[in-house]
């Protein structure tokens, strides 16, 4: 599942229906420039519009996501295989978004320390502001950790 095939596949229908950017564009209610990235594989469609796109296009989403029409007889077997590639792309998205938040908390705890040492032996010196970074940083840590883990249910 590669954006560059996905891509040219989302042109090749579009030429197929004899649709312009702009006018597949419209029907969409996006702009031109987000069908030319599509096309030229620099994004993928948003999964909201995807349906509508498939529609429009007269192809499905499998056929969509594996950038190519499919035959019946290997229409499971392409589902299967784009569900794990989609799978996989998630599990190394999450990877890459826990390596961030654990270099912010390294950051964050590192500079404590810097920032009460710096307040103890320099208390005339109070425009250092990483007081209020160390506090942004936490802050955005809960949140992020409260919004991903914690569900909330109303009774």
């Amino acid at each position: 599942m590669s954006q560059e095939a996905i891509g040219k596949f989302i042109a090749a229908c579009r030429k197929e229906k004899k649709l312009t950017q702009m006018q597949l564009a419209e029907k969409l209610n996006i702009t031109n420039r987000a069908v030319s990235k599509w096309e030229t594989g620099k994004s993928c469609p948003d999964t909201s519009i995807m349906l509508e796109l498939c529609d429009i296009l007269g192809i499905t989403v499998n056929e969509l996501l594996s950038g190519e029409r499919i035959s019946m007889e290997n229409y499971q077997k392409k589902a299967e295989e784009n569900l794990i590639d989609l799978q996989q792309k998630k599990d190394k998205a999450q990877k890459g978004l826990l390596r961030v938040e654990l270099i912010w908390l390294a950051v964050a705890v590192l500079v404590s320390p810097i920032h009460f040492a710096v307040n103890y032996y320099y208390p005339e010196n109070k425009g250092t502001g990483v007081g209020l970074l160390i506090a942004l940083v936490g802050l955005i840590l809960f949140v992020d950790y409260f919004v991903r883990y914690y569900e909330i249910k109303l009774k």
